[in-house]
């Protein structure tokens, strides 16, 4: 969940172009996971065991069957995930609850962004890193809130005027999701909640000098390899210090993974931003491979992809960038 960028009033794209442009690449593999999601055994079962994060599937034996034992090596009861025999490793567990946003594990990722093509004359570039803690609390047998903050630290390459190589502090995401220890009917997992921007922005570039505040939401399944869902948020000036216009904007991330026996995932989604002062889109496609695997005694996902920016203003990133992930991961022991 990337840290937001917002420019200024820049002349419209049609928006059923922006759209279709960010949404045509997440789409084919949409229709190909629900494919696989139909073709496949729907469990007797879903449940998603507090604070695992995951559902925890299991389906009956036939009579005279051998049953394949039920946990996972390193991994607590309230965590196993019992999808088919191969996810059963505590690094496929890991993986899996990783693909859900509202999952009951402590994460703490640490996301760098690469992009080119900015400005006016597409002569910048910009460097980000993201830290990202996901910290969840268990409120209730029924019920747990799930804390995820983004602060971006970001530097300008190219003709970026006085902040031209500066480090700098972007603006901070905070968002909180109230979401059921159990999932719901037909295993959808969900969490709504508020979201606010904090203006910790130190540079001119680097945020948007304003306060914001508004609702939050997400919405998955998980079955077998696969995970799909969205998450969206949308945002109102609470405070603007700053010469742009006020915040109005709506963040929209369908996503789908698919996660191997061996913990390998490969995601795609979309980060869209749609700012409605300007009337403009700003759609980012991101597809990236990462390893649930361990250093010593740390267990960590390690990851990368590329992004195209398949629409936005003219003043904001254009064609390729790329994306490396790693997260430290602190399951609950």
């Amino acid at each position: 969940m990337p840290a937001r960028r917002f420019f200024a009033p820049l002349p419209p794209m049609p928006l059923a172009r922006a759209a279709g442009l960010g949404a045509a690449g997440l789409a084919l593999a949409l229709l190909h996971g629900q494919r696989l999601l139909a073709a496949e055994p729907a469990p007797a079962a879903a449940q998603l065991l507090a604070p695992g994060g995951a559902p925890v599937v299991g389906q009956s034996p036939a009579p005279g069957a051998v049953q394949a034992p039920a946990t996972a090596p390193g991994v607590p009861a309230d965590q196993q995930l019992e999808t088919p025999q191969a996810l059963r490793s505590e690094e496929a567990s890991l993986a899996k609850q990783l693909a859900n946003p509202v999952a009951s594990l402590i994460s703490v990722p640490f996301q760098f962004n690469f992009d080119r093509g900015i400005g006016p004359n597409e002569n910048l570039q910009r460097a980000a890193l993201n830290i990202q803690p996901v910290v969840p609390f268990k409120l209730s047998a029924d019920w747990n809130l799930i804390s995820r903050t983004i602060l971006p630290v970001v530097v300008y390459g190219g003709a970026a005027g006085a902040e031209t190589g500066q480090l700098n502090v972007g603006d901070t995401l905070q968002s909180l999701f109230f979401s059921p220890a159990k999932p719901g009917p037909g295993g959808v997992i969900w969490g709504v909640g508020p979201v606010a921007l904090l203006g910790t922005a130190t540079g001119q570039l680097s945020g948007i000098q304003q306060w914001g505040l508004g609702p939050t939401g997400v919405a998955l399944v998980q079955r077998g390899h696969w995970t799909m869902g969205a998450l969206a948020n949308h945002l109102w000036s609470v405070a603007n210090n700053g010469p742009n216009a006020n915040l109005n904007a709506t963040f929209l991330q369908p996503f789908v993974s698919y996660t191997t026996t061996n913990a390998w995932t490969f995601s795609l989604n979309t980060e869209s931003t749609y700012d409605w002062q300007a009337n403009q889109w700003a759609v980012p496609l991101n597809l990236v491979v990462s390893k649930v695997t361990k250093l010593g005694n740390q267990l960590l996902s390690v990851g990368g992809g590329v992004r195209y920016w398949a629409g936005g203003p003219e003043a904001g990133p254009h064609g390729w960038g790329g994306r490396l992930v790693v997260t430290l991961l602190f399951p609950t022991r």
